[in-house]
C-alpha cells in the first residue's frame, strides 16, 4: 500500500522574543506586565519600608505601597509565531546593577514615563540609547495627571526623531498591548527595514 505524503501541518514553532518594560520608580511597569501576561506574572514586590524612605521618593505617588526589588516576568503571544517574554526591571538606582543581567538578549525596551515625574524616565533613556538597544517611551496616562501633547514630552526627553512615542494606559490591555507591537516593529525595522510584522 503506497502512502502518500501527510497532508497534516506541524503546529509552527513561536519565535520567542524578550523584551524589557523599563522607566522610573512607580511608573506602572508591573502594572503593565500584569495587564498583559497570559500566564500568571512572576513578581518580586517588597513593603515599602521606613529604612528605605529616605532613598524611594515617593513624592506624587498615593498609594503606592510596595515596590519591585528584582524583576517582573510575564509573557504574551501576539501571534502563532511570535511570543514576547516580558522582563520588568526595577526602577529604583539601588536595584539598577540589575538591569545589565536583564538586557541580556533582549530585542528592544517600552519605557513607560509618567509626566508627573518626567526626569524619572532620563536614566532609562540614557541606559538604552547608550547600549544601542531599540526603545519606544510609553507615557501612562496616570488619572488626574496633566495632558501633554507628543511633541512636548519628545521634547523633554530630548528624543531622536526615530524613537516611537505613544501615549497608552498601562493598566487597560489593549493598550499595553500596542506599546509592545510598537517596539517589536522599530526593533525589527532596525534590523532590516523588510521585517516590519503584520500588526498583531
Amino acid at each position: 500500500m503506497a502512502f502518500g505524503r501527510s497532508s497534516v501541518r506541524k503546529p509552527v514553532e513561536p519565535v520567542a522574543l524578550k523584551i524589557l518594560v523599563a522607566g522610573g520608580f512607580g511608573v506602572g511597569k508591573t502594572t503593565l506586565v500584569g495587564a498583559v501576561s497570559e500566564i500568571r506574572p512572576l513578581r518580586t514586590e517588597e513593603v515599602l519600608s521606613e529604612a528605605g524612605r529616605p532613598v524611594d521618593d515617593t513624592a506624587g505617588l498615593t498609594g503606592k505601597t510596595t515596590t519591585t526589588v528584582a524583576m517582573d516576568f510575564g509573557r504574551i503571544t501576539l501571534r502563532d509565531d511570535l511570543v514576547l517574554y516580558l522582563f520588568g526591571t526595577p526602577g529604583q538606582e539601588r536595584f539598577w546593577f540589575l538591569w545589565d543581567e536583564l538586557a541580556q538578549g533582549a530585542l528592544g525596551a517600552v519605557v513607560l514615563a509618567d509626566t508627573r515625574r518626567l526626569a524619572d524616565s532620563f536614566a532609562a533613556v540614557d541606559y538604552f540609547e547608550r547600549r544601542g538597544i531599540p526603545f519606544t517611551v510609553a507615557v501612562n496616562c496616570f488619572d488626574g495627571a496633566e495632558r501633554f501633547p507628543a511633541a512636548s514630552v519628545r521634547a523633554a526627553l530630548d528624543l531622536d526623531p526615530g524613537v516611537p512615542l505613544m501615549m497608552c494606559d498601562a493598566r487597560e490591555r489593549d493598550s499595553a498591548k500596542l506599546a509592545l507591537v510598537a517596539v517589536v516593529e522599530h526593533a525589527l525595522e532596525r534590523v532590516d527595514p523588510e521585517r516590519r510584522p503584520a500588526s498583531a
